[in-house]
């Protein structure tokens, strides 16, 4: 493996893997690790410096490793009195937000992974659904298909709790 590609592209792309890992974690040591995890990625897998757009596969890499890591602080509550903590510091509204969460489980839990990532995408992030769809490598037609089922399954679920 050439490093010399890996250390370019450390250099040239670390700055927007970092303010994207800071963007969805909002935390700077958290960031910095998830950084460090996306260029491991890499590492670990030579041939992906091949990649014609290097910045789309490193904003791919760092978002689920970010959405990952997310998920991975609701499992790492050790006990209920850390998560009940960890929910008042957050929100003040502590059992509206847990019914949020209950209901971002549900609508997400029907739809695979990767509409997840093309939610945060374009909901969040505000890429256009060409944009989502370069990043995701489906057409924007694809594209559009997911979020509208993701949106129509969050409909029946704020239906149902109303």
């Amino acid at each position: 493996m050439d490093t010399r590609n890996l250390e370019e592209w450390y250099r040239r792309y670390g700055p927007l893997v970092q303010r994207r890992c800071f963007q969805l974690l909002r935390d700077d040591e958290e960031a910095q690790d998830a950084l460090q995890e996306v260029f491991m990625q890499i590492l670990r897998r030579p041939e992906l410096l091949e990649a014609e757009f290097a910045s789309s596969l490193l904003y791919k890499i760092a978002t689920n490793t970010c959405l990952n890591r997310l998920r991975g602080r609701n499992r790492r509550a050790e006990t209920r009195d850390e998560a009940l903590l960890l929910n008042i510091a957050s929100e003040e509204d502590v059992e509206g937000r847990s019914a949020s969460a209950r209901l971002l489980d549900r609508i997400f839990g029907r739809h695979p992974e990767s509409t997840r990532v093309m939610a945060v995408l374009h909901f969040v992030d505000g890429l256009t659904l060409e944009e989502v769809a370069r990043e995701t490598s489906l057409s924007v037609s694809g594209v559009r298909k997911r979020l509208r089922a993701l949106k129509q399954t969050a409909e029946a679920g704020e239906a149902a709790h109303a």
